[in-house]
């Protein structure tokens, strides 16, 4: 199959491409190589067609759409951010990027997508009261976390509440900029899907981490924040209190569920969205411990600071992807991460 990544120069796209290459297929990318994410001249694997420009430019996806089969569409700005500021780039490159390459593919015939999406579409993750059931508990308040209470209360009965996996079918409560965007990238993808009665799966990525992860930015993930900050020598800064649970999933894994995606075709006319995730809950904190320990460096600092925006906890369900896709995680969290402490940043 021939198949176009977008965004296949950065991070995971580069592992899809890497993945759908050692798989059999031919392999073209599309990447603007962004100074915010590409300081140095990324590495392409040799055997894919590159092609330097923009997603939001028609001509240069019309072009890059000659002869391709399916589309993996990893191209975006990514995390929260800096500030509010940040929004028309955002909103260019996620939004108006997917809106010019599904209306090239509806043109071309163009008829498979697997999009990156992102856990962020659920806000807040699964949560248990103990007399309510499942809630879904509203943003925490500022009062709140500035006293030092991170948890979300029920939002009925105001208990403490258990945090469960997240499934797909949760409602959508986009909190941050990204969030939003990637929210309006899936309801894109469904309104695409069928106008052309196209297959479209939505893989909900969730704390992706691994080797060429960029270094230290505003836009990098809190794996990298982390190992940056060991790598000059200083502990990993952890917010709130440290116990904020998360899904960290290795990013070779990431790029066989997309492998996976475009093996099983999923019903056309709508879109699919599968959680991508190891399905194991660890803490912020622990992940900070176990990076510090193996890099040798200093222990992490809990600062109880907060950004606006950050949920408390988020976990994948995993069984969609087991069921549908026939994907499972196989790189487990002390492997991985342990590997990643060793592995160096990309520049």
């Amino acid at each position: 199959m021939r198949v176009l990544v977008t965004g296949g120069a950065g991070f995971i796209g580069s592992h899809v491409v890497d993945a759908l290459i050692g798989a059999g297929h031919t392999v073209r990318v599309l990447d603007a190589l962004l100074p915010a994410v590409h300081r140095t001249k990324p590495e392409i694997n040799d055997a894919a067609e590159f092609l330097v420009g923009d997603v939001t430019d028609r001509a240069t996806v019309e072009a890059a759409l000659g002869g391709v089969e399916a589309v993996c569409h990893q191209a975006a700005m990514v995390g929260l951010g800096v500030d509010l500021d940040d929004l028309p780039v955002y909103a260019t490159h996620n939004d108006l990027g997917t809106a010019v390459l599904l209306a090239a593919m509806a043109r071309r015939g163009t008829g498979r997508l697997v999009l990156a999406s992102s856990m962020v579409v659920y806000g807040e993750g699964g949560y248990r009261c103990p007399a309510d059931g499942v809630v879904r508990p509203g943003p925490r308040r500022p009062a709140d976390l500035d006293s030092g209470a991170y948890e979300p209360p029920c939002p009925r009965c105001e208990r403490p509440l258990h945090s469960i996996p997240v499934t797909e079918s949760a409602p959508l409560d986009p909190r941050n900029v990204y969030a939003a965007t990637k929210v309006a990238q899936e309801h894109l993808a469904a309104a695409w899907a069928a106008g052309t009665g196209g297959t479209a799966v939505a893989l909900r990525y969730h704390n992706v981490y691994g080797p060429r992860m960029p270094r230290d930015t505003p836009y990098a993930g809190v794996a990298s924040i982390f190992r940056s900050a060991l790598e000059r020598g200083e502990p990993p800064l952890v917010h709130e209190d440290g116990g904020q649970l998360r899904d960290f999933v290795h990013v070779h894994d990431v790029a066989r569920a997309n492998l996976a995606a475009l093996r099983r075709r999923p019903d056309a006319g709508h879109l699919v969205p599968v959680n991508v995730g190891s399905g194991q809950a660890h803490t912020v904190g622990e992940m900070a411990r176990v990076l510090a320990h193996a890099f040798g460096g200093p222990a992490p600092v809990i600062t109880g600071q907060y950004r606006t925006g950050d949920v408390r906890h988020i976990v994948a369900s995993s069984d969609r992807a087991r069921d549908l896709l026939g994907h499972r995680a196989t790189v487990t969290f002390s492997e991985g991460m342990v590997a990643f402490a060793l592995d160096p940043l990309r520049g």
